[in-house]
């Protein structure tokens, strides 16, 4: 109060609603409508280039039918499986490795940002450039692989690894992994960094050594980091286009390298332009990437904090029928 009057106060929030507007908008526009819109014709005959509308089909779900009994959607899915499984394995073991290097007390490493930058770097690099580079390298007759691998008698004639099925997926799964290693690490990294340095210090006074600090403080400590990881990569995963896309065109040999998003591509913008046989194959790869991380979670929680909460509920609920009881 001054001179009988309210001074009023500046309300500040106003101002954040207003710097939220244009996320929002974009969110709407190029986020949530396409969502929708994907979604709701995957049950209607929308396809061809120059359709300007639809009609919803008599049977709902013809079009996601279809794509499950559609034997190269199964084969892409597969693949996709196939070729993260052999990047995820090696990447988040490596990154666990260097992790636990980098974050070692008892180690003094010199230079270490600047080996942090130098494992970030492939994540910063452009897919297409990174696919340029790795068609020049595996290049077939005079790749530097080829030659590399001749001159050390490994190989007696240039060989193709983009004809071979197999190569050419464990060539998609290495460029893969070579791009996301570093990103895991320097994520890994920084869960480690927020563990509190007591936990640590209190385990080297009782004698425990690096190995057992790693596995019984560092591991657990870092759960939820490591859900949030494998959880981004199992999106990231089953999403993966551009490697594949750019690498080896068209599904590589036999289809070998054709992922679910390459199928979901070629549905919607080549040949037919089958918009509602895309959008249905999009929904059906947002079902299992949400089913398979609801597992993720239940499998990496918590069982002590989960027997905790259970205790808890029944406390409650004793409590409550011995209230209701005096009543």
């Amino acid at each position: 109060m001054q001179g009988g009057k309210r001074i009023k106060g500046i309300n500040y929030a106003k101002y954040g609603y207003l710097f939220s507007i244009p996320f929002i908008l974009a969110f709407l526009f190029f986020s949530l409508y396409p969502t929708i819109f994907t979604a709701i014709i995957g049950f209607t005959d929308f396809k061809g280039i120059t359709t300007t509308s639809f009609s919803f089909l008599k049977e709902p779900f013809g079009n996601f039918v279809g794509v499950l009994n559609n034997t190269t959607f199964r084969n892409s899915f597969m693949n996709t499986l196939i070729m993260w499984s052999i990047n995820f394995i090696p990447q988040i073991s490596l990154a666990l490795l260097l992790t636990a290097w980098f974050t070692n007390r008892s180690r003094k490493i010199k230079g270490n940002g600047a080996f942090k930058v130098m494992f970030y770097l492939p994540n910063i690099i452009t897919a297409a450039t990174v696919a340029i580079l790795y068609s020049s390298l595996f290049g077939y007759p005079t790749g530097p692989v080829n030659s590399i691998l001749q001159s050390l008698g490994i190989l007696s004639s240039p060989y193709n690894f983009s004809t071979d099925p197999w190569a050419a997926k464990l060539v998609i799964a290495f460029i893969q992994f070579w791009m996301w290693y570093g990103y895991t690490t320097i994520i890994l990294i920084s869960g480690v960094l927020g563990i509190n340095p007591e936990l640590f210090e209190s385990a080297e006074i009782d004698g425990a050594t690096s190995r057992q600090i790693f596995f019984r403080i560092t591991l657990p400590c870092i759960r939820t980091i490591l859900v949030f990881t494998l959880i981004t990569s199992l999106i990231g995963g089953l999403n993966m286009f551009d490697i594949p896309k750019l690498y080896v065109p068209n599904g590589g040999p036999a289809n070998a390298t054709m992922t679910t998003s390459v199928f979901i591509f070629q549905q919607a913008f080549s040949g037919t332009y089958l918009y509602n046989r895309a959008a249905a194959a999009s929904m059906i790869m947002f079902l299992i990437i949400a089913a398979l991380s609801i597992v993720v979670f239940y499998l990496m929680r918590d069982k002590y904090e989960a027997n905790a909460r259970k205790l808890m509920r029944k406390q409650i609920r004793a409590n409550r029928k011995v209230q209701k009881g005096r009543v």
